[in-house]
């Protein structure tokens, strides 16, 4: 039996559409069958793939990473010095192996062929040889030698873990290419049964359609018709089944419908006479429109409205009546809700005009004439209008006049203002009677005086602003503006603060605003007008004063910026209480300040005033509980002597006040001629000293540190020289501090770590190499990298080198630097306090950091042979650095006398031109073998 017969052997349509579901569900079971089957076959392909491929893979890889961690952990304990660590490295090594371990089984059991289980073992193998080769060797035996050959085995391992990765990679990928090609297959065949399934599922639905679509087409053709209003339309007989019967119920629809729409004919008819009779005797404008936008209704008045003829305007649209404002509103109206609009007709009314809307989908509109209330709209907001004018801004007196100059409109800040009740005042006065009500309420008359005015300004038709003060701390300024009425509009506004706040200002750009004093600006336009004068040869001669505090940094460090901030303040009145009131005093900044001084006998009249100055700073400051000693030095040019030129005066004077700081500070000193040349030198030196490094001007001299017991060097202390190409040998005392001035030292400290460490790392073994840094140097964090990469260049282990720092390294922020500190102490750097004695906190210093070493200050030895404190001193600092288990050494020693001493009080190291003087570092091992001998 074919497919069509078994379709049309069933009578129903519910019976057909069954039959035909169940045969594309047959096919779809059968589709979905081979589908599932395909999918499981493509899951095991991927657990595969996952468990075998790609597991041995990950792990070959993590062994190779286990590897890597266990080089660079052996280099560290090789490297360690300390037991503690290199037992928890061993430890670290141990926990590694193991994980190597088991992640190559992982990777040689996962492993898809015979090569790849092989490159495992021979890489487990590997590593087991390289670390039974390093047990072999104890720390003290692994020389250089030995390393190389550790290191070869370790490349062994790195070699059977490549190719085990190589091995791995490879298998997967051939797997993969086996895997490809069976899903391939897989999906061939999948498109093949789907295409079968899809054609057979084509058959079924199409000898279905056929079974059902004729019939289907002609209750549609007949449902549409009788949709569309055709009540007369023949419907055809139908058969036995449902289409049949949906034929006949179609029949007896139509003729109900046509029954009821005749009804509702009849009935609309009459309910239309009804509402037009009513609409017709409404004032209003009323409009009725369907759904359509067709005009059902409307009265007269409308139709006026509209533009339309009453008579022809049922069934008109109502965009026919476009060009009216009621008709143009309307169509612009969004929407179908209610809404209600304001328009105006060409006859200039206002119009109102509501929309409803209707059940059918259209609208009533109601249009309502409102002109006569919008001309009452319009007359309030004039009103309002005049009445917003006058109180806009509560913060102003305000007030309105008319054109004769009656009061029309005022506020109560105008009262407030003028001190008079709000009550004295009404409208219609001239400003002649408020003026009298001021006058009588205050004794000070210049309230009445400014409202004369203002009359004085209405009288003249003019607009304009005054401003004066009305009473004590009270400054207004008028404003008077015509109004469009003709009248005037006129402010009051107290501008008192503004006006201080300008003169706050003007003082504020002449005035230091700590201190009070005249600032640089200041300072020089009366600089100028002294010299002018002095050009036009109508002012005496003058002085010209830089002073510069000593010890305020230390004291804004120590103490805090409040204290600093205090302690300027009262130099300043500690100055202008020495000066007369023709000299100036200015702060140009920080704590330098700037005197100029009118004076006839100019040289005598300077050194008494630098003189008195200077004593002045011999009294203390007290400060929130502090006594603060600070001193002052003074540079001094004198004008005509020294030129009359401001700008040449005041350079002079601070290069005066540069020599005086540099004679001991506390002092004063006048310009001479040659501090321009040894400015001019000291620039040259400044410029030259930037391109030393670079030039190769730099060397590095050594002098040994010896152990006095045995008399062997333990160190070399690393001494800076400069070969200048022109000068010959500069000496470090004129350009270090220079080069921390300017901030070179940061570079040439770089290149005297790298210089020093690449130099001792040749030396013998037991030998450490001693470099001196800078405070600057501490200031910048790089300090910490500049000791890691000279360690790292040179090879030189951490504990041989030693950082020499002074005191003043401590003094500026001594929290960071103690950071530093350790920071290099962790890296195995030994750290020494240089100069021990010589400040003022070295005792508090040992107690805030392990130092290694404490140098005692050679001004201290080369006074052991004298009577007075120096050999206490001496004998204090060894005895404290024995019971601190810090080692000392003794600088500057040059004498036998002075070496017998020191190893008497027990000092364990020195240094002096008694065992070396400073020698270049190819002296260094022969310095060695002499001071062995002698000590022999």
């Amino acid at each position: 039996m074919t497919l069509d017969a078994a379709l049309r052997g069933v009578r129903t349509i519910r019976g057909r559409i069954f039959l035909a579901f169940l045969m594309l569900s047959a096919i779809t079971a059968m589709l979905g069958g081979y589908a599932a089957q395909g999918i499981m076959t493509t899951g095991a392909l991927v657990d595969k793939t996952y468990d075998q491929s790609l597991m041995s893979i990950n792990y070959a890889r993590a062994a190779a990473t286990d590897l890597a961690a266990l080089q660079a952990t052996v280099s560290r304990a090789r490297l360690a010095s300390d037991a503690e660590e290199r037992h928890k490295l061993e430890a670290r090594i141990e926990t590694l192996t193991q994980s190597f371990e088991e992640d190559i089984e992982i990777a040689a059991d996962r492993a898809q062929s015979e090569r790849a289980t092989r490159e495992a073992a021979a890489a487990k193998d590997a590593v087991t040889h390289w670390l039974a080769a390093r047990r072999e060797f104890g720390p003290d035996q692994q020389t250089a030698d030995v390393w190389q050959a550790l290191d070869a085995h370790a490349a062994v391992a790195e070699q059977h873990i490549d190719l085990l990765i190589n091995f791995t990679a490879g298998d997967g990928f051939s797997y993969r290419q086996t895997a490809r090609a069976i899903v391939d297959r897989d999906v061939r065949l999948s498109v093949f049964v789907t295409s079968f399934a899809i054609v057979l599922a084509g058959i079924v639905a199409l000898l279905l359609l056929r079974q059902i679509v004729g019939p289907v087409a002609d209750a549609s053709t007949v449902a549409s018709r009788i949709a569309a209003g055709e009540l007369t339309v023949k419907v055809p007989e139908g058969g036995a089944d449902e289409f049949g019967t949906l034929l006949r119920a179609m029949a007896v629809m139509r003729d109900n419908i046509a029954a009821m729409m005749q009804e509702e004919v009849a009935q609309r008819r009459s309910a239309q006479s009804l509402l037009a009779d009513a609409v017709q005797g409404s004032i209003e404008g009323i409009v009725v429109v369907d759904a359509a936008g067709r005009i059902v209704l409307a009265n007269d008045r409308a139709a006026a409205l509209l533009g339309l003829d009453p008579a022809e305007t049922e069934h008109r649209f109502l965009a026919d009546a476009r060009g009216s404002a009621v008709a143009d509103t309307l169509l612009a109206m969004p929407g179908a809700g209610s809404l209600t609009a304001e328009t105006r007709s060409a006859d200039g009314r206002w119009l109102r005009i509501s929309r409803s809307p209707t059940q059918g989908g259209g609208f009533v509109a109601v249009c309502s004439d409102m002109s006569l209330l919008k001309e009452q709209e319009e007359q309030l907001k004039r009103s309002n209008s005049q009445l917003d004018a006058a109180l806009s801004n509560m913060l102003q007196g305000l007030c309105l006049y008319d054109s004769e100059g009656g009061l029309l409109v005022y506020n109560r800040r105008f009262c407030d203002m003028l001190g008079i009740d709000t009550a004295s005042l009404h409208p219609g006065m001239s400003i002649r009677e408020i003026a009298r009500l001021v006058e009588a309420a205050s004794e000070d008359d210049r309230a009445a005086d400014l409202l004369i005015q203002q009359e004085a300004l209405l009288q003249r038709g003019v607009s304009g602003s005054l401003c004066c003060p009305i009473r004590k701390n009270c400054i207004v300024s008028l404003r008077q503006q015509p109004t469009a009425e003709g009248g005037w509009i006129a402010t009051y506004e107290d501008v008192t603060q503004r006006y201080e706040a300008e003169e706050r200002i003007i003082t504020m750009a002449r005035r230091d605003a700590l201190t009070g004093l005249a600032n640089r600006m200041v300072f020089g336009e009366r600089l100028e007008e002294a010299a002018a004068r002095l050009a036009e040869g109508s002012g005496p001669g003058f002085a010209t004063l830089c002073l510069d505090l000593d010890r305020f940094k230390e004291v804004n460090d120590t103490l805090g910026h409040p204290i600093g901030d205090g302690l300027l303040r009262s130099v300043a009145e500690r100055l202008q209480s020495c000066l007369r009131e023709t000299d100036l005093v200015a702060r140009l900044g920080g704590d330098e300040f700037a005197i100029v001084q009118a004076v006839t006998h100019v040289r005598s009249d300077a050194s008494t005033l630098a003189k008195r100055l200077i004593a002045a700073f011999q009294q203390p400051f007290l400060l929130d509980g502090h006594t603060v000693m600070v001193g002052v030095s003074i540079g001094i040019s004198l004008a005509p002597e020294h030129g009359t030129s401001p700008e040449k005066l005041l350079k002079s004077a601070d290069l005066a006040l540069y020599r005086a700081k540099a004679s001991g500070r506390g002092c004063w000193s006048f310009f001479e001629e040659e501090m321009d040349l040894e400015l001019r030198k000291r620039r040259a030196l400044e410029n030259d000293l930037r391109s030393a490094v670079d030039n190769g001007e730099f060397e590095l001299v050594f002098q040994p540190i010896v152990k006095l017991d045995r008399q062997r060097i333990s160190s070399c202390e690393a001494l800076l020289r400069w070969r200048h190409r022109e000068r010959g040998y500069v000496s470090p005392a004129d350009f270090i501090p220079l080069a921390e001035e300017t901030g070179a030292i940061t570079q040439i400290g770089e290149w005297v770590l790298r210089k020093a460490c690449s130099e001792a790392a040749v030396w013998p073994s037991g030998i450490s190499v001693a470099v001196n840094v800078s405070a600057v140097q501490f200031k910048n964090a790089a300090v910490v990298r500049a000791v890691m990469e000279a360690l790292s260049a040179s090879g030189l282990p951490a504990h041989r080198l030693e950082l020499e720092i002074t005191e003043s390294v401590l003094l500026n922020d001594s929290v960071t630097t103690l950071a530093t500190l350790h920071t290099l102490k962790r890296l195995g750097v030994r750290v020494a306090m240089d100069d021990f004695g010589t400040g003022y906190s070295s005792l508090s210093y040992l107690q805030s950091f392990p130092f290694d070493k404490i140098k005692i200050d050679q001004s201290f030895v080369r006074n052991l042979d004298a009577t007075g404190n120096a050999r206490l001193i001496v004998r204090s600092v060894i005895g404290l650095g024995r019971s601190l288990g810090i080692t000392t050494t003794a600088e500057g020693i040059e004498t036998e006398a002075q070496l017998d001493q020191l190893r008497l009080e027990g000092c364990e190291e020195g240094q002096g031109y008694l065992f070396s003087r400073p020698v270049p570092s190819a002296v260094i091992r022969e310095l060695v073998g002499n001071l062995g001998r002698t000590a022999a």
